[in-house]
């Protein structure tokens, strides 16, 4: 359970981090930095909503 725990860490860490390099690169004007960002937080919340499911389904003790 510990690892899971780290992994959604790491995940939501992805994501902060992914929102704070969009709205630099919008700022700047460098477009394709948005849409890499978004791509590669698209992916990672998709893994994070699977994680969630995956630690709703096992059985508690």
């Amino acid at each position: 359970m510990g690892k899971k725990v780290a992994l959604n860490v790491f995940y939501n860490l992805v994501i902060f981090l992914c929102i704070l390099v969009i709205y630099s690169a919008f700022e700047h004007g460098r477009y394709e930095y948005v849409l890499g960002c978004a791509f590669i937080a698209g992916i990672i919340i998709t893994l994070k909503i699977r994680l969630i499911k995956e630690i709703k389904n096992t059985p508690k003790p």
